[in-house]
């Protein structure tokens, strides 16, 4: 490990496409956790559902699991980014978007693109600070 890495860990989730592009679903850094951008698969099953509210709270769990790995919760996040091919697609999104973070209200952004595979319909990236909240 160099100088330059102290303090900082690769969280892995177990995702083969974490291994197939050579990523980590999160990176500690110190105080920091950077959750990748994360997709509603079931990554034990390796499966994902038709519906796109389905797939948010599928994505949510997926963060969730990774930021308890990474010693954070939900209660600590500062910024999220949701990511959809379809703007139609958020709203229903909304009531599970909410359950998760409307306590903490993060600075939050949602952006119509293209995502890797076309099962995908949404994607969700956090930044979160580390070891003062609780999970949700």
């Amino acid at each position: 490990m160099t100088e330059r890495q102290v303090g900082r860990r690769a969280v892995l989730s177990g995702s083969v496409f974490e291994e197939e592009i050579g990523y980590a679903r999160a990176v500690v850094d110190g105080d920091w956790v950077h959750v990748s951008g994360t997709t509603g698969f079931d990554y034990a099953a390796m499966t994902i559902s038709e519906d796109v509210v389905e797939q948010a709270e599928q994505c949510l769990r997926n963060v969730g699991a990774a930021l308890e790995a990474a010693g954070s919760s939900f209660a600590e996040v500062v910024r999220v980014r949701y990511l959809l091919p379809e703007r139609a697609d958020f709203e229903p999104c909304w009531p599970v978007l909410r359950r998760y973070c409307g306590q903490v209200r993060p600075a939050a952004t949602m952006m119509v693109c293209g995502l890797a595979d076309p099962r995908m319909k949404i994607e969700i990236e956090v930044y979160a600070r580390r070891g003062n909240g609780t999970c949700v």
